[in-house]
Protein backbone atom coordinates (compact mmCIF):
# COMPACT_ATOMS: atom_id res chain seq x y z
CA UNK A 1 0.00 0.00 0.00
CA UNK A 2 1.03 3.28 -0.92
CA UNK A 3 1.77 6.23 1.33
CA UNK A 4 -0.47 7.87 -0.22
CA UNK A 5 -3.56 5.30 0.24
CA UNK A 6 -2.38 4.92 4.25
CA UNK A 7 -2.46 8.55 4.58
CA UNK A 8 -6.33 8.87 3.44
CA UNK A 9 -6.97 5.47 4.94
CA UNK A 10 -5.74 6.89 8.21
CA UNK A 11 -7.81 10.16 7.81
CA UNK A 12 -10.86 8.03 7.45
CA UNK A 13 -11.31 8.86 3.49
CA UNK A 14 -11.46 6.87 0.66
CA UNK A 15 -11.87 10.26 -1.53
CA UNK A 16 -8.70 10.18 -4.26
CA UNK A 17 -11.12 12.46 -6.56
CA UNK A 18 -7.90 15.01 -6.33
CA UNK A 19 -5.87 12.59 -8.81
CA UNK A 20 -8.21 12.87 -11.49
CA UNK A 21 -7.60 16.80 -11.90
CA UNK A 22 -5.78 19.39 -11.49
CA UNK A 23 -5.02 21.71 -8.51
CA UNK A 24 -5.25 25.11 -10.45
CA UNK A 25 -8.80 24.04 -12.62
CA UNK A 26 -12.29 22.91 -11.29
CA UNK A 27 -14.70 20.33 -12.50
CA UNK A 28 -15.56 22.28 -15.50
CA UNK A 29 -11.86 22.75 -16.09
CA UNK A 30 -12.29 26.43 -15.76
CA UNK A 31 -8.72 28.11 -14.05
CA UNK A 32 -8.89 28.88 -10.43
CA UNK A 33 -6.61 31.27 -9.70
CA UNK A 34 -4.10 29.95 -6.91
CA UNK A 35 -3.65 33.11 -4.10
CA UNK A 36 -0.61 31.86 -1.90
CA UNK A 37 0.27 33.54 1.42
CA UNK A 38 3.35 35.14 1.43
CA UNK A 39 5.41 32.52 3.03
CA UNK A 40 8.64 33.21 5.61
CA UNK A 41 10.75 30.80 7.68
CA UNK A 42 13.80 29.29 7.59
CA UNK A 43 13.72 27.35 4.36
CA UNK A 44 12.04 30.37 2.66
CA UNK A 45 14.91 32.33 3.99
CA UNK A 46 17.25 29.74 2.25
CA UNK A 47 15.63 29.93 -0.94
CA UNK A 48 16.12 33.80 -1.02
CA UNK A 49 19.81 33.43 -0.72
CA UNK A 50 20.27 30.99 -3.32
CA UNK A 51 17.99 32.82 -5.46
CA UNK A 52 19.50 36.31 -4.89
CA UNK A 53 22.94 34.85 -5.97
CA UNK A 54 21.49 32.78 -9.23
CA UNK A 55 19.79 36.21 -10.29
CA UNK A 56 23.11 38.37 -9.75
CA UNK A 57 24.96 35.39 -11.84
CA UNK A 58 22.22 35.64 -14.20
CA UNK A 59 22.75 39.03 -14.40
CA UNK A 60 26.73 39.57 -14.41
CA UNK A 61 27.51 36.73 -16.62
CA UNK A 62 26.32 38.01 -20.09
CA UNK A 63 29.40 40.66 -19.60
CA UNK A 64 32.18 38.19 -18.05
CA UNK A 65 34.95 37.25 -21.02
CA UNK A 66 37.92 34.89 -21.01
CA UNK A 67 40.30 34.99 -23.04
CA UNK A 68 38.51 37.61 -24.65
CA UNK A 69 35.60 35.31 -25.62
CA UNK A 70 32.01 35.35 -23.96
CA UNK A 71 31.85 32.95 -20.78
CA UNK A 72 28.94 32.03 -22.88
CA UNK A 73 27.10 32.66 -26.14
CA UNK A 74 24.37 30.76 -27.63
CA UNK A 75 24.29 32.41 -30.99
CA UNK A 76 22.07 29.87 -33.63
CA UNK A 77 21.77 33.09 -36.08
CA UNK A 78 25.14 33.25 -36.77
CA UNK A 79 26.28 29.32 -35.49
CA UNK A 80 28.96 30.79 -32.64
CA UNK A 81 28.97 28.84 -29.16
CA UNK A 82 30.96 30.28 -26.39
CA UNK A 83 30.74 28.05 -23.22
CA UNK A 84 32.88 28.37 -20.35
CA UNK A 85 34.67 31.28 -22.11
CA UNK A 86 35.82 28.37 -25.21
CA UNK A 87 34.64 28.51 -28.90
CA UNK A 88 32.28 25.52 -30.37
CA UNK A 89 31.90 24.84 -33.62
CA UNK A 90 29.75 22.76 -35.78
CA UNK A 91 32.62 20.30 -35.82
CA UNK A 92 32.59 20.19 -32.18
CA UNK A 93 28.90 19.08 -31.84
CA UNK A 94 29.41 15.64 -30.52
CA UNK A 95 30.84 17.25 -27.73
CA UNK A 96 27.66 19.15 -27.09
CA UNK A 97 25.75 16.26 -28.11
CA UNK A 98 27.87 14.61 -25.34
CA UNK A 99 27.36 17.72 -22.67
CA UNK A 100 23.03 17.21 -23.29
CA UNK A 101 23.43 13.76 -22.61
CA UNK A 102 25.02 14.53 -19.18
CA UNK A 103 23.17 16.92 -18.23
CA UNK A 104 19.83 15.01 -18.53
CA UNK A 105 21.44 11.92 -16.62
CA UNK A 106 22.74 14.90 -13.71
CA UNK A 107 19.12 15.70 -13.42
CA UNK A 108 17.79 11.82 -13.66
CA UNK A 109 20.18 11.25 -10.59
CA UNK A 110 19.71 14.59 -8.68
CA UNK A 111 15.82 13.41 -9.17
CA UNK A 112 16.27 9.93 -7.96
CA UNK A 113 17.96 10.88 -4.80
CA UNK A 114 16.57 14.76 -4.19
CA UNK A 115 13.22 14.71 -6.04
CA UNK A 116 12.43 17.72 -7.24
CA UNK A 117 14.77 19.95 -5.42
CA UNK A 118 15.84 21.21 -8.57
CA UNK A 119 11.83 22.75 -9.49
CA UNK A 120 11.51 24.31 -5.71
CA UNK A 121 15.51 25.56 -5.71
CA UNK A 122 16.71 26.38 -9.06
CA UNK A 123 13.97 26.44 -11.85
CA UNK A 124 14.84 29.78 -14.05
CA UNK A 125 10.38 29.60 -13.58
CA UNK A 126 10.20 29.34 -10.01
CA UNK A 127 13.18 31.55 -9.70
CA UNK A 128 11.18 34.28 -11.85
CA UNK A 129 8.15 33.81 -10.25
CA UNK A 130 8.48 33.12 -6.92
CA UNK A 131 10.99 35.59 -6.58
CA UNK A 132 10.45 38.57 -8.94
CA UNK A 133 7.11 38.39 -9.79
CA UNK A 134 5.52 37.46 -7.11
CA UNK A 135 7.14 39.47 -4.30
CA UNK A 136 6.36 42.50 -6.76
CA UNK A 137 2.54 41.36 -6.56
CA UNK A 138 2.79 41.43 -2.85
CA UNK A 139 4.77 44.86 -2.78
CA UNK A 140 1.58 46.22 -5.07
CA UNK A 141 -1.62 44.06 -3.68
CA UNK A 142 -0.86 43.12 -0.79
CA UNK A 143 -0.63 38.98 0.93
CA UNK A 144 -3.52 36.37 0.59
CA UNK A 145 -6.65 37.95 1.28
CA UNK A 146 -6.46 41.35 0.17
CA UNK A 147 -5.44 39.99 -3.29
CA UNK A 148 -8.49 37.71 -3.15
CA UNK A 149 -10.90 40.53 -2.11
CA UNK A 150 -9.27 43.05 -4.69
CA UNK A 151 -9.92 40.27 -7.62
CA UNK A 152 -13.86 39.91 -5.84
CA UNK A 153 -14.16 44.07 -5.54
CA UNK A 154 -15.33 45.84 -8.62
CA UNK A 155 -12.97 47.83 -11.06
CA UNK A 156 -12.95 51.07 -8.94
CA UNK A 157 -10.30 53.47 -8.72
CA UNK A 158 -8.19 51.44 -6.19
CA UNK A 159 -8.01 48.03 -8.67
CA UNK A 160 -7.43 49.77 -12.19
CA UNK A 161 -4.77 51.63 -9.92
CA UNK A 162 -3.24 48.50 -8.26
CA UNK A 163 -3.58 46.42 -11.52
CA UNK A 164 -2.02 49.07 -14.17
CA UNK A 165 1.06 49.50 -11.61
CA UNK A 166 1.40 45.63 -11.53
CA UNK A 167 1.03 45.03 -15.07
CA UNK A 168 3.16 47.81 -15.85
CA UNK A 169 5.67 46.83 -13.53
CA UNK A 170 5.57 43.02 -14.96
CA UNK A 171 5.86 44.45 -18.47
CA UNK A 172 8.90 46.22 -17.62
CA UNK A 173 10.57 43.32 -16.17
CA UNK A 174 9.75 41.28 -18.99
CA UNK A 175 11.60 43.88 -21.39
CA UNK A 176 14.39 43.91 -19.11
CA UNK A 177 15.04 39.85 -18.75
CA UNK A 178 14.31 39.71 -22.61
CA UNK A 179 17.48 41.89 -23.00
CA UNK A 180 19.61 40.35 -20.80
CA UNK A 181 18.24 36.68 -21.98
CA UNK A 182 19.53 38.20 -25.71
CA UNK A 183 22.98 39.13 -24.47
CA UNK A 184 23.12 35.29 -24.03
CA UNK A 185 22.23 35.25 -27.64
CA UNK A 186 24.04 38.18 -29.41
CA UNK A 187 26.18 39.48 -27.29
CA UNK A 188 25.81 42.26 -24.94
CA UNK A 189 27.84 44.56 -27.72
CA UNK A 190 25.28 43.88 -29.75
CA UNK A 191 21.99 44.36 -27.37
CA UNK A 192 23.23 47.81 -26.93
CA UNK A 193 23.82 48.76 -30.42
CA UNK A 194 20.17 47.66 -31.00
CA UNK A 195 19.07 50.12 -28.32
CA UNK A 196 21.72 52.79 -29.00
CA UNK A 197 20.43 52.50 -33.18
CA UNK A 198 16.78 51.78 -32.77
CA UNK A 199 14.51 49.10 -34.45
CA UNK A 200 14.71 50.66 -37.36
CA UNK A 201 18.19 49.01 -38.86
CA UNK A 202 17.57 45.61 -36.69
CA UNK A 203 14.11 45.35 -37.60
CA UNK A 204 14.09 41.17 -37.39
CA UNK A 205 16.05 41.08 -34.02
CA UNK A 206 13.73 43.76 -32.71
CA UNK A 207 10.74 41.96 -33.70
CA UNK A 208 12.61 39.13 -31.90
CA UNK A 209 13.06 40.67 -28.82
CA UNK A 210 9.44 41.89 -28.70
CA UNK A 211 8.31 38.26 -29.29
CA UNK A 212 10.43 36.90 -26.07
CA UNK A 213 8.85 40.19 -23.82
CA UNK A 214 5.50 39.15 -24.48
CA UNK A 215 6.36 35.37 -23.96
CA UNK A 216 7.74 36.15 -20.52
CA UNK A 217 5.04 38.80 -19.64
CA UNK A 218 2.32 35.80 -20.75
CA UNK A 219 4.35 32.91 -18.24
CA UNK A 220 4.75 35.50 -15.95
CA UNK A 221 1.41 37.56 -15.70
CA UNK A 222 -1.01 35.11 -16.35
CA UNK A 223 0.33 31.50 -17.10
CA UNK A 224 2.17 31.20 -14.06
CA UNK A 225 2.07 28.11 -11.88
CA UNK A 226 0.54 26.19 -15.13
CA UNK A 227 3.86 26.00 -17.04
CA UNK A 228 4.77 22.99 -14.07
CA UNK A 229 1.30 21.73 -14.04
CA UNK A 230 0.45 21.63 -17.10
CA UNK A 231 3.45 22.11 -19.59
CA UNK A 232 7.07 21.64 -18.06
CA UNK A 233 7.15 17.45 -18.85
CA UNK A 234 9.75 17.13 -15.82
CA UNK A 235 6.68 16.85 -13.13
CA UNK A 236 5.24 13.69 -15.06
CA UNK A 237 9.21 12.07 -15.27
CA UNK A 238 9.60 12.55 -11.64
CA UNK A 239 6.70 9.45 -11.22
CA UNK A 240 8.70 6.99 -13.06
CA UNK A 241 12.71 8.26 -11.32
CA UNK A 242 11.44 8.16 -7.66
CA UNK A 243 11.23 5.51 -5.30
CA UNK A 244 10.68 4.86 -1.34
CA UNK A 245 14.56 5.97 -1.07
CA UNK A 246 14.23 9.24 -2.82
CA UNK A 247 14.04 12.93 -0.75
CA UNK A 248 10.79 14.66 -1.08
CA UNK A 249 8.88 17.18 0.94
CA UNK A 250 6.50 14.59 2.54
CA UNK A 251 3.79 15.40 5.17
CA UNK A 252 4.47 12.42 7.84
CA UNK A 253 0.77 10.52 8.03
CA UNK A 254 1.68 8.22 10.87
CA UNK A 255 2.65 11.15 12.89
CA UNK A 256 -0.23 13.81 11.68
CA UNK A 257 -3.34 11.27 11.39
CA UNK A 258 -6.05 11.14 12.76
CA UNK A 259 -6.05 15.27 11.79
CA UNK A 260 -8.30 17.16 14.50
CA UNK A 261 -8.76 20.85 15.40
CA UNK A 262 -6.43 22.18 18.24
CA UNK A 263 -7.91 22.42 21.55
CA UNK A 264 -5.88 23.82 24.27
CA UNK A 265 -4.66 22.07 26.99
CA UNK A 266 -6.00 18.78 25.37
CA UNK A 267 -3.79 15.39 25.32
CA UNK A 268 -3.96 14.48 21.76
CA UNK A 269 -2.21 11.34 22.14
CA UNK A 270 -4.43 9.81 25.01
CA UNK A 271 -7.49 11.24 22.48
CA UNK A 272 -6.38 8.94 19.89
CA UNK A 273 -5.60 12.53 17.66
CA UNK A 274 -2.41 13.06 15.48
CA UNK A 275 -0.21 16.31 15.46
CA UNK A 276 -1.95 17.37 12.70
CA UNK A 277 -4.62 20.53 14.01
CA UNK A 278 -6.31 21.06 10.35
CA UNK A 279 -5.07 24.19 10.29
CA UNK A 280 -5.03 24.62 6.64
CA UNK A 281 -1.48 26.80 6.37
CA UNK A 282 0.35 24.21 4.59
CA UNK A 283 -2.73 24.82 1.61
CA UNK A 284 -2.62 27.90 1.72
CA UNK A 285 0.61 28.67 1.53
CA UNK A 286 1.35 26.26 -1.70
CA UNK A 287 2.02 28.05 -4.72
CA UNK A 288 0.52 25.78 -7.17
CA UNK A 289 -2.88 25.14 -4.91
CA UNK A 290 -2.16 21.88 -3.97
CA UNK A 291 -3.19 20.10 -0.24
CA UNK A 292 0.49 18.42 0.59
CA UNK A 293 -1.23 15.54 2.61
CA UNK A 294 -2.98 13.85 0.39
CA UNK A 295 0.52 12.33 -0.44
CA UNK A 296 3.12 13.37 -3.60
CA UNK A 297 1.37 14.72 -6.40
CA UNK A 298 3.15 16.24 -9.80
CA UNK A 299 1.69 19.87 -9.20
CA UNK A 300 4.26 19.38 -6.14
CA UNK A 301 7.77 21.64 -7.01
CA UNK A 302 9.39 20.63 -3.43
CA UNK A 303 9.72 24.92 -2.59
CA UNK A 304 9.35 23.90 0.98
CA UNK A 305 6.67 26.92 1.78
CA UNK A 306 4.73 24.19 3.76
CA UNK A 307 7.38 23.01 5.69
CA UNK A 308 7.92 26.54 7.07
CA UNK A 309 4.11 27.23 7.86
CA UNK A 310 3.42 23.96 9.52
CA UNK A 311 6.87 24.66 11.53
CA UNK A 312 5.47 27.80 12.47
CA UNK A 313 2.21 26.15 13.28
CA UNK A 314 3.40 23.45 15.31
CA UNK A 315 5.80 26.05 17.63
CA UNK A 316 2.82 27.81 17.97
CA UNK A 317 1.00 25.18 19.53
CA UNK A 318 3.73 23.91 21.28
CA UNK A 319 4.06 20.25 19.12
CA UNK A 320 7.32 19.00 17.38
CA UNK A 321 8.15 20.80 14.12
CA UNK A 322 8.77 18.08 11.24
CA UNK A 323 5.11 17.33 10.63
CA UNK A 324 6.05 18.49 6.70
CA UNK A 325 9.66 17.55 6.36
CA UNK A 326 12.16 16.44 3.65
CA UNK A 327 11.97 12.65 3.50
CA UNK A 328 11.68 9.65 1.91
CA UNK A 329 8.52 7.39 1.81
CA UNK A 330 10.83 4.59 3.65
CA UNK A 331 11.57 6.75 6.21
CA UNK A 332 7.70 7.97 7.34
CA UNK A 333 6.62 4.41 6.90
CA UNK A 334 9.13 2.65 8.58
CA UNK A 335 11.37 5.10 9.96
CA UNK A 336 14.30 3.52 7.71
CA UNK A 337 16.67 5.66 7.50
CA UNK A 338 18.13 7.26 3.98
CA UNK A 339 20.91 4.95 2.44
CA UNK A 340 23.00 5.52 -1.13
CA UNK A 341 20.93 2.84 -3.39
CA UNK A 342 22.82 0.78 -5.82
CA UNK A 343 21.28 2.25 -8.46
CA UNK A 344 21.97 5.55 -7.18
CA UNK A 345 25.49 4.64 -7.15
CA UNK A 346 25.24 3.48 -10.54
CA UNK A 347 24.24 6.64 -12.07
CA UNK A 348 26.78 8.78 -9.79
CA UNK A 349 29.78 5.81 -11.49
CA UNK A 350 28.04 6.48 -15.25
CA UNK A 351 27.99 10.36 -14.58
CA UNK A 352 31.45 10.84 -13.17
CA UNK A 353 32.57 8.98 -16.11
CA UNK A 354 30.68 11.38 -18.76
CA UNK A 355 31.80 14.24 -16.86
CA UNK A 356 35.50 13.45 -17.25
CA UNK A 357 35.23 12.29 -20.83
CA UNK A 358 33.74 14.98 -21.90
CA UNK A 359 36.31 17.23 -20.10
CA UNK A 360 38.53 15.37 -21.47
CA UNK A 361 37.54 16.30 -25.29
CA UNK A 362 37.30 19.58 -24.57
CA UNK A 363 41.17 20.08 -23.37
CA UNK A 364 41.90 17.59 -26.14
CA UNK A 365 40.26 18.90 -28.86
CA UNK A 366 43.00 21.58 -29.92
CA UNK A 367 43.43 24.84 -31.69
CA UNK A 368 43.21 23.89 -35.19
CA UNK A 369 41.01 22.16 -37.39
CA UNK A 370 41.70 21.34 -40.95
CA UNK A 371 40.48 19.53 -43.62
CA UNK A 372 41.36 18.42 -47.23
CA UNK A 373 38.61 17.51 -49.73
CA UNK A 374 38.77 16.82 -53.44
CA UNK A 375 36.98 19.06 -55.48
CA UNK A 376 33.66 17.08 -56.66
CA UNK A 377 34.36 15.58 -59.71
CA UNK A 378 38.12 16.12 -60.14
CA UNK A 379 40.46 13.45 -61.03
CA UNK A 380 44.33 13.18 -60.99
CA UNK A 381 47.05 14.40 -64.22
CA UNK A 382 50.16 13.78 -65.07
CA UNK A 383 53.04 16.02 -66.06
CA UNK A 384 56.59 15.92 -66.58
CA UNK A 385 56.29 12.29 -65.16
CA UNK A 386 54.48 13.48 -62.15
CA UNK A 387 50.88 13.20 -60.77
CA UNK A 388 49.32 15.59 -59.17
CA UNK A 389 45.92 16.08 -57.21
CA UNK A 390 44.30 18.83 -56.77
CA UNK A 391 42.63 19.48 -52.55
CA UNK A 392 40.24 22.29 -51.36
CA UNK A 393 41.47 23.05 -48.01
CA UNK A 394 39.50 23.96 -44.65
CA UNK A 395 41.33 25.98 -41.74
CA UNK A 396 39.80 26.50 -38.75
CA UNK A 397 41.63 29.10 -36.04
CA UNK A 398 39.82 28.07 -32.80
CA UNK A 399 41.90 30.57 -30.52
CA UNK A 400 42.11 34.52 -30.24
CA UNK A 401 45.60 34.33 -31.69
CA UNK A 402 46.85 34.59 -34.95
CA UNK A 403 48.92 31.72 -36.34
CA UNK A 404 51.37 31.26 -39.02
CA UNK A 405 50.58 28.03 -40.82
CA UNK A 406 53.18 25.77 -43.11
CA UNK A 407 51.01 22.81 -44.58
CA UNK A 408 53.48 20.23 -45.40
CA UNK A 409 52.33 15.88 -46.50
CA UNK A 410 53.55 13.78 -43.79
CA UNK A 411 53.40 10.82 -45.46
CA UNK A 412 54.20 9.84 -47.97
CA UNK A 413 57.38 11.58 -48.93
CA UNK A 414 58.90 13.32 -51.97
CA UNK A 415 55.72 15.65 -52.06
CA UNK A 416 55.77 18.86 -53.94
CA UNK A 417 53.06 21.22 -52.72
CA UNK A 418 51.83 24.17 -55.32
CA UNK A 419 50.42 26.70 -52.43
CA UNK A 420 48.72 29.05 -55.67
CA UNK A 421 50.74 32.09 -53.89
CA UNK A 422 52.76 32.13 -49.99
CA UNK A 423 53.59 29.13 -48.61
CA UNK A 424 53.03 30.98 -45.30
CA UNK A 425 49.57 31.07 -44.32
CA UNK A 426 48.11 33.87 -42.23
CA UNK A 427 45.09 32.82 -40.02
CA UNK A 428 43.33 35.65 -37.54
CA UNK A 429 42.26 34.30 -34.55
CA UNK A 430 38.30 32.60 -34.42
CA UNK A 431 38.81 32.67 -38.07
CA UNK A 432 38.17 30.31 -41.02
CA UNK A 433 40.09 30.04 -44.09
CA UNK A 434 39.25 28.08 -47.72
CA UNK A 435 41.89 27.81 -50.29
CA UNK A 436 43.43 24.83 -53.12
CA UNK A 437 46.75 23.40 -53.48
CA UNK A 438 48.08 21.07 -56.05
CA UNK A 439 49.94 18.35 -54.29
CA UNK A 440 52.45 16.13 -56.91
CA UNK A 441 54.78 13.35 -56.36
CA UNK A 442 57.14 11.49 -59.38
CA UNK A 443 55.03 8.38 -60.76
CA UNK A 444 57.20 6.09 -59.36
CA UNK A 445 56.62 6.74 -55.86
CA UNK A 446 52.65 6.08 -56.61
CA UNK A 447 52.31 2.54 -56.84
CA UNK A 448 48.71 2.66 -56.21
CA UNK A 449 45.26 3.92 -57.49
CA UNK A 450 44.77 4.86 -54.06
CA UNK A 451 47.32 5.80 -52.10
CA UNK A 452 46.60 7.05 -48.17
CA UNK A 453 48.51 10.73 -47.35
CA UNK A 454 48.78 12.27 -44.44
CA UNK A 455 48.74 16.55 -44.35
CA UNK A 456 50.36 18.27 -41.38
CA UNK A 457 49.47 21.43 -40.44
CA UNK A 458 52.78 23.35 -38.38
CA UNK A 459 53.29 27.13 -36.78
CA UNK A 460 56.02 29.13 -37.24
CA UNK A 461 57.74 27.53 -34.60
CA UNK A 462 57.54 23.76 -36.51
CA UNK A 463 55.22 22.21 -34.06
CA UNK A 464 52.43 19.98 -35.30
CA UNK A 465 48.90 21.37 -34.64
CA UNK A 466 46.33 19.01 -36.43
CA UNK A 467 46.77 16.25 -39.44
CA UNK A 468 44.33 15.35 -41.84
CA UNK A 469 44.62 12.06 -43.27
CA UNK A 470 43.16 11.74 -47.12
CA UNK A 471 43.61 9.55 -50.36
CA UNK A 472 46.03 10.79 -53.06
CA UNK A 473 44.78 9.13 -56.49
CA UNK A 474 46.69 7.71 -59.28
CA UNK A 475 46.89 5.50 -62.52
CA UNK A 476 45.33 2.00 -62.23
CA UNK A 477 48.65 0.10 -62.20
CA UNK A 478 48.48 -3.89 -62.77
CA UNK A 479 50.65 -5.99 -60.64
CA UNK A 480 52.63 -8.57 -61.81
Amino acid sequence: MSILSKNIESAGTDDESFRNSVGTMDESGRRKWVYPRKPKGKYTNYRNYVSYALLAVFFVLPFIKINKNPFLLFNIIDRKFFIFGQPFYLQDFFILALGAVTSVIFVMLFTVVFGRIFCGWLCPQTLFMEMVFRKIEFWIEGDRNRQMKLDRQEWDSEKIKKRLMKWSVFALISVVITNFMFMYIIGYEEVFKIILEGPADHSLKFIGMIGFALTFYFVFAWLREQVCTLVCPYGRLQGVLIDKQTINVYYDFKRGENRSKWRNNEDRKASGKGDCIDCHQCVVVCPTGIDIRNGQQLECINCTACIDACDEVMEKVGLPKGLIRYATEAEIESRQQFSYTSRMKATTVILALLIGFMGFLMYDRGSMEAKFIKPAGSTYFIKDGKITNTFIYTLLNKSNEQKMLTIKVIQPGNAAIDFFGSEKIILKGDQILKGNINVSFPEKDIPFSKQKMTFGIFDEKGKMLDSFETVFEGPFKLML
